[in-house]
């Protein structure tokens, strides 16, 4: 649903589109739409608009020397759920256009349409912002945070925080999506009592981000260059708990060599020759080495030959 932002974007789009746009003739109501005819026509007229909370007013200012003479008209749009203004071809106008502005000659004929599918929008005839509405909370954050803090014994403080943000009298702009949006970044229950949440705000000093700011944040300290350095160097040259310092380390520290019986245990490079061989890692396996004996031939046993013995003469 479009809410306070979408019609602040709203009443930015027509100012600058129709800037430079001259409107002219009459401005024309779809058949289907239940809102009231708009009583206006003038040969050269400019479009203006302006939004205020969940409203948008838009202002028709006829041109000096337009016929009739006239003086300007204002309409004052909320936009219900599916609400918008846009800048088409008169010649393709889009689906649920239910009121139109046409460009005057000369160029090419454009239509300013405001278009709302679900036709829950409206529209009313005067340019008076709907009475019982609050100070907008974009443009007028004073006035608006002013009259919350003024009115907080009224009974619609009583009431859940998730309900009282609801309230246009003095929420103006907000509705179902910016209210889930504010107390999810805030951090606060949705079902608190409102007065409790907003009493608070009485006591802020300026600089004081106040009992709205985000809580449970633990501060991070940054460490100097030194520690981290130091930390960085335990990471990538861990010491080995089992290596001892080598014969050069050794001569460097003026400490004397170990022996093989000085060595402490697991230290020893020779290797039980009853233990099984394990591979190591990425290398290719390789079968035990024997002790010093050759592997035995196979020997083929002789066959008979198939040649008669030759005897002896006599």
């Amino acid at each position: 649903m479009p809410e306070g932002p979408e019609l602040h974007l709203a009443s930015h789009f027509v100012n600058e589109a129709c800037s430079e746009l001259v409107f002219g003739g009459c401005v024309e109501k779809s058949p289907v739409s239940r809102n009231p005819e708009v009583p206006f026509e003038s040969s050269a007229y400019h479009i203006s608009a302006l939004a205020r909370g969940k409203e948008l007013r838009l202002t028709l200012s006829p041109l000096p020397g337009a016929q009739p003479p006239r003086g300007p008209l204002a309409l004052v749009f909320r936009f219900g759920m599916t609400g918008s203004f846009q800048l088409v071809p008169s010649d393709a106008l889009p689906p649920h256009a239910h009121l139109r502005f046409y460009t005057a000659p000369p160029g090419p004929r454009l239509a300013l349409c405001f278009v709302d599918i679900r036709r829950f929008g409206r529209w009313d005839l005067g340019g008076k912002w709907q009475p019982g509405r609050g100070p907008c909370v974009l443009l007028e954050y004073e006035q608006f945070r002013e009259n919350v803090l003024r009115n907080l014994a009224d009974k619609a403080f009583d009431r859940p925080i998730c309900e009282a943000l609801l309230d246009q009298r003095f929420f103006n702009g907000i509705g179902n999506y910016l209210r889930a949006e504010i107390l999810y970044r805030l951090r606060i229950p949705p079902f608190e009592k409102a007065r409790t949440v907003l009493e608070a705000l009485q006591q802020r000093r300026p600089g004081d981000p106040g009992p709205l700011a985000p809580k449970g944040g633990k501060s991070r300290k940054k460490k100097s260059k030194g520690a981290q350095r130091g930390s960085e160097d335990q990471v990538e040259n861990p010491p080995s708990p089992n290596k001892a310092p080598s014969r050069t380390r050794r001569a460097r520290r003026g400490l004397p060599e170990q022996t093989a019986a000085q060595q402490p245990e697991g230290t020893s490079l020779q290797r039980d020759p009853e233990a099984p061989c394990v591979p190591e890692k990425g290398k290719r396996r390789r079968q035990p080495a024997t002790s010093g004996r050759r592997r035995p031939q196979k020997i083929k046993a002789a066959t008979p030959s198939l040649e008669p013995e030759e005897t002896s003469a006599s």
